[in-house]
């Protein structure tokens, strides 16, 4: 069989598996209703205040005023904020769509899919592309559930969905990179996941530490009011990332007794 045909053959299996069993039904429902869940809860604590028991000064709340807030913000706006909006927002799909991705792998190692895999006619090549290809398309499906709970949760929350200086095309192309940005994600759920094979709580650990040190990029790489070089921008750091990655998680596969 040659090559592009055994790449197919490995893509046809996985987007068949993924697509057929609960797990990614279950992750886009959950992608769906948090936007929704988020806006209403917060907006029905609009206005409630917290008191400090030491020091007794009351502080109001953050809450969403509009509903793109939960999308992104705009450049050089409060994008290093840690309060409630800057931190439960689509940018959480990111570690789902990492998470997605370790459980995936790590079922291929617990079952014995991968050691019949790899042992009858399967490059570890190929796996590695066809892992980081499935992930990505679940990543991006999961992000665009979260846009149309996000509207959904803003009509319900009563929201304004005004754009401001932003406008539709600013949301547009912020959508766009982050679909793109998702990639880097991906590439590092896969490398880890190599590594720590059927073990999914490492995979799920290493994941989660290497994505927190690049969460805090995301609202600079995708704002509100994106534009076509934040695109390209996270374009090319996907593909820089699932390239380099790639061949680290080849590396990794094959310093390995898979068989």
């Amino acid at each position: 069989m040659s090559k592009s045909k055994r790449l197919n053959s490995m893509m046809q299996v996985d987007f068949r598996r993924m697509f057929t069993t609960s797990r990614l039904p279950i992750f886009l429902l959950i992608a769906l209703m948090m936007p929704i869940l988020i806006l209403t809860m917060t907006t029905m604590m609009d206005g409630t205040t917290v008191a400090n028991p030491q020091t007794g000064i009351e502080t109001a709340m953050e809450t969403f005023t509009n509903t793109w807030q939960i999308i992104g913000t705009e450049s050089g706006e409060g994008m290093m904020a840690m309060d409630m909006t800057a931190m439960c927002n689509i940018n959480l799909i990111f570690f789902m769509a990492g998470v997605f991705v370790c459980l995936f792998i790590a079922d291929d190692f617990r079952s014995g899919y991968a050691k019949n895999l790899f042992t009858v006619r399967a490059k570890k090549k190929d796996y590695v592309i066809s892992k980081t290809v499935s992930g990505f398309v679940a990543g991006a499906l999961m992000l665009v559930a979260f846009f149309i709970g996000a509207v959904l949760g803003g009509g319900v929350a009563g929201l304004p969905f005004t754009l401001g200086a932003a406008g539709v095309f600013g949301l547009i192309m912020c959508m766009i990179a982050k679909i793109f940005l998702m990639l880097v994600f991906v590439a590092i759920a896969v490398a880890v996941s190599c590594f720590g094979k059927n073990r999914s709580w490492l995979s799920v650990l290493l994941f989660a530490f290497a994505g927190m040190l690049l969460f805090m990029m995301i609202p600079m790489m995708t704002p509100l009011n994106a534009g076509i070089m934040h695109v390209m921008m996270c374009l090319m750091g996907g593909a820089l990332f699932a390239g380099g990655l790639g061949t680290a998680s080849n590396l990794i596969l094959s310093k390995q007794d898979l068989a």
